[in-house]
């Protein structure tokens, strides 16, 4: 049982070792020639941590708690330790392929309310601070009258990457 149990705190720590070494194993069999998109992901280190602690932790379960042996452990732990490899190879592929990250886009800006934080002259730049994305960002800006610190402005259009041309809201 010791065995068993060794193995599921080594895929634990395995599991930890993976989110400091991402991708290593992947780029060394990959610069080798091994992989080439044939076990695309499969020898992944969350993978491979996923089956050898669900081998382990269920081995020493099914030892513990029958009188199954050694064998009749690893005949459950190893279905149980493919299981739960698949399942840790199908959510990496879902967290890698996910395009719902979209970066904002200028066009994002358009129509954003935001607040002034330096007051914006006539003839020249303040600063507000805009919501995108659910985040709040600074940016220089320009606006045809002069806008107070503290009042409500919509963006009118994006000048450049850190300047927006803004207009009051009038209520």
């Amino acid at each position: 049982m010791a065995w068993f149990l060794g193995l599921g705190i080594a895929g634990v720590v395995l599991l930890a070792l993976s989110f400091v070494l991402d991708g290593v194993i992947e780029g060394l069999l990959d610069g080798a020639g091994v992989m080439e998109g044939l076990l695309d992901g499969l020898l992944s280190l969350p993978v491979i941590a996923g089956f050898v602690s669900m081998l382990g932790f269920s081995g020493a379960i099914v030892m513990g708690t029958t009188g199954l042996g050694p064998v009749g452990a690893t005949v459950v732990g190893v279905p149980a330790g493919v299981v739960t490899g698949w399942f840790a190879y199908r959510l990496s592929r879902a967290l890698v392929h996910d395009s719902s990250g979209a970066a904002p886009r200028d066009a994002d800006l358009i129509g954003s309310s935001g607040s002034v934080v330096t007051a914006i002259p006539a003839e020249g730049y303040g600063e507000v601070l805009v919501h995108v994305a659910g985040q709040p960002r600074k940016f220089a800006a320009r606006s045809p009258v002069a806008v107070g610190r503290g009042a409500e402005v919509w963006v009118e259009r994006t000048l450049s990457q850190s300047a927006v041309s803004v207009r009051p809201v009038e209520r």
